[in-house]
């Protein structure tokens, strides 16, 4: 399986890009044992919750703590995939506990999976098959804001109007 070549610019507010920094950048992860790394560094509390990532244009998984923003852990740049992830030991491999494509800064389409599972393929890391929590962003095309679409309802929390079914959110 390849990643997708559709990539997600950042739309979300100003504030957020100016979080990004050379040391901000999400911790690339290649293997298992790197996320083994990653975690430990990060301590058991922190390890229990999920954290922010990203696939970079290059398909590797990049991780942040949670409440990371993730332009800042794409680096400020494009990514095939964002959201959050959560992990866990299953019978002395790491596995995906949760994965969401939950990013209001890059508001990916459910069709990014392709790329997280490309990643996480890459370095061992067993998952689902498909996101745990998905969520469907739109951009209204009368008033241009995203919307997350909820229980199937494809109607602009901003001004009423019918949202696209398909996803329209790239510039």
């Amino acid at each position: 399986m390849t990643p997708p070549s559709r990539g997600c610019r950042y739309i979300g507010p100003p504030e957020p890009r100016s979080t990004v920094r050379p040391d901000s950048t999400g911790r690339i992860v290649r293997s298992a044992d790197d996320l083994a790394v990653w975690q430990a560094e990060r301590g058991t509390a922190e390890s229990a919750e999920p954290f922010t990532f990203v696939v970079a244009l290059d398909g590797l998984l990049r991780l942040a703590p949670r409440r990371s923003e993730h332009v800042a852990c794409a680096g400020g740049g494009d990514v095939l995939a964002a959201g959050e992830i959560g992990f866990h030991r299953d019978v002395g491999r790491r596995t995906v506990r949760e994965v969401t494509n939950q990013s209001t800064g890059y508001c990916p389409d459910l069709d990014s999976w392709h790329a997280v599972a490309h990643a996480l393929d890459l370095a061992g890391i067993g998952h689902p098959g498909r996101f745990t929590y998905e969520v469907v962003f739109r951009r209204c095309e009368r008033c241009r804001e995203c919307s997350v679409v909820r229980e199937g309802d494809f109607v602009c929390v901003f001004c009423g109007s019918d949202l696209p079914v398909a996803w329209n959110i790239a510039p």
